[in-house]
């Protein structure tokens, strides 16, 4: 068998130096985007601050894109493309590295506010794989946007603040819970008992939805938006507090959202670290990937392509043909999170092509479910292309694929990708308690990613 050296056996003390203040860089990120949009604005704040420019304004000016030139687009605040331009013929193909920056949540519904017993509750719809029990009696935040019917946009974070009130979905006490624990686990929360609740005092005492009435005051008199205009918002319901340094020896991070943006950060700041190249690079950070990557700002939305097609048009790349050869002759590594191998449940997994937090970053050849269903499936010469790359550059690096055949698998970006001809293959980060409200993460996985994906976005892209 296989086996991979355990990354931290093989650090000197600049590695660890190195490592943290990665992981502390990381750890900001994860703070300030818990959502999306989010994610998206703070990529901007750091791709300006190294001299990307919006190439929508480029574009506009009909400025001409060259070689060296640092380009980044958001598609709808909650999709990002960055690009440096390289000195080869872009139509040779790009290094793109695409994650996304999506994550499990709670979504609040349309018309989500009711009153019940003197309670004032958000009606929720769950959003991406999620154990519903998992989200029950812990202190939760709202963050998102509310839009309001004069087109004034309300952005919108209560809960992250140690002088913010925080809510909660409630939970029944187990003195009476004896029916509903015999229930599978699937059931022993339903979903449209996600229900959070956001208070408890009324205007009135009189008043039939007296609640209800002093928290609309709330609302416009601290928030400046009223109860109509929830049905143009978009409030996400995530944990509650700070991303962690965890365990004795601060070896692993415990976090919201580490899947994906622990792929989509280290992606980031391999992007803005490697800037003289001869073969144009892309960091690709896009939404909906936990609900299979639909919608305007999924990856089956074709506004990659046309950025992509803009760019090759003002360089000079006219022909019809273009863009479709400039993404045919890529390579991308889709950054996306590996099952991490839990001692704790065994069971679950082929340990000899499982991954284990602590031993690098993982390439899947394949993902899917069972027979392969919804893979990409990397071809044998691309996988050996990247195996040379990493020992080259001296990564850690280890294979695996998501769980026993069978029993169960998962989906990325990457065969939506590889529609357009290019060699694809999944690589990421080894995650325990993958979808749960708090995910774990090993800081030496971190590391070796960021080593992987400036390896990645330097090398030829010569596939034989």
């Amino acid at each position: 068998m296989i086996e991979r050296p355990n990354a931290w056996t093989t650090y000197t003390d600049a590695d660890k130096q190195a490592l943290e203040s990665l992981s502390c860089g990381y750890i900001d990120f994860l703070n300030k985007g818990k959502t999306e949009r989010e994610c998206v604005a703070e990529t901007i704040k750091q791709a300006e601050s190294k001299g990307y420019r919006n190439v929508v304004d480029v574009l506009a000016k009909k400025e001409a894109i060259k070689p060296g030139d640092k380009l980044y687009y958001a598609h709808m605040k909650k999709a990002i493309a960055l690009f440096v331009i390289g000195t080869d013929d872009i139509e040779k193909g790009m290094n793109i590295l695409g994650a996304h920056i999506d994550s499990p949540r709670l979504d609040v519904k349309q018309n989500p506010l009711y009153e019940d017993s003197k309670l004032a509750y958000l009606d929720t719809h769950y959003y991406g794989g999620i154990k519903k029990y998992q989200w029950v009696t812990m202190p939760l935040a709202i963050h998102g946007v509310v839009v309001t019917k004069s087109g004034q946009t309300v952005n919108i974070t209560i809960g992250e603040k140690e002088d913010d009130p925080v809510f909660c979905i409630t939970d029944l006490l187990p003195h009476l819970g004896q029916e509903q624990m015999e229930k599978k686990a699937a059931k022993v929360v339903e979903g449209e008992n996600l229900d959070l609740l956001i208070g408890s005092q009324p205007a009135d005492a009189e008043l039939k939805e007296g609640v209800l009435s002093y928290l609309q005051t709330i609302f416009k008199d601290q928030y400046g938006f009223e109860e109509n205009d929830l049905q143009s918002a978009e409030l996400e319901i995530v944990p509650a507090g700070k991303a962690r340094h965890m365990g004795f020896d601060r070896s692993m991070i415990l976090a919201y959202g580490q899947d994906d943006r622990v792929c989509a950060y280290t992606s980031l700041v391999a992007m803005l670290e490697v800037e003289q190249v001869k073969r144009t690079t892309c960091c690709l950070l896009v939404d909906k990937e936990e609900i299979g990557s639909v919608g305007a700002t999924g990856m089956q939305s074709h506004f990659f392509e046309t950025i992509v097609s803009e760019i090759a048009e003002a360089m000079g790349h006219t022909s019809v043909n273009a863009t479709r050869r400039i993404l045919a002759n890529s390579c991308m590594l889709s950054s996306d999170v590996s099952a991490g191998y839990d001692p704790l449940y065994a069971s679950a997994f082929e340990k000899k092509n499982s991954s284990f937090i602590g031993n690098g970053v993982v390439f899947n050849k394949f993902t899917g479910a069972r027979g392969k269903s919804g893979s990409n499936d990397a071809n044998a010469e691309f996988v050996g292309y990247v195996r040379r790359l990493m020992e080259d550059n001296k990564v850690n690096f280890q294979t695996a694929e998501l769980g026993k055949v069978d029993l169960g698998g998962g989906g990325t970006i990457a065969y939506i990708m590889a529609l357009y001809g290019m060699n694809v293959i999944d690589s990421g980060v080894a995650v325990l308690s993958m979808h749960a409200p708090w995910e774990v993460t090993s800081k030496a996985d971190i590391y070796e990613a960021k080593k992987c994906y400036v390896a990645f976005l330097q090398a030829d892209g010569q596939v034989k």
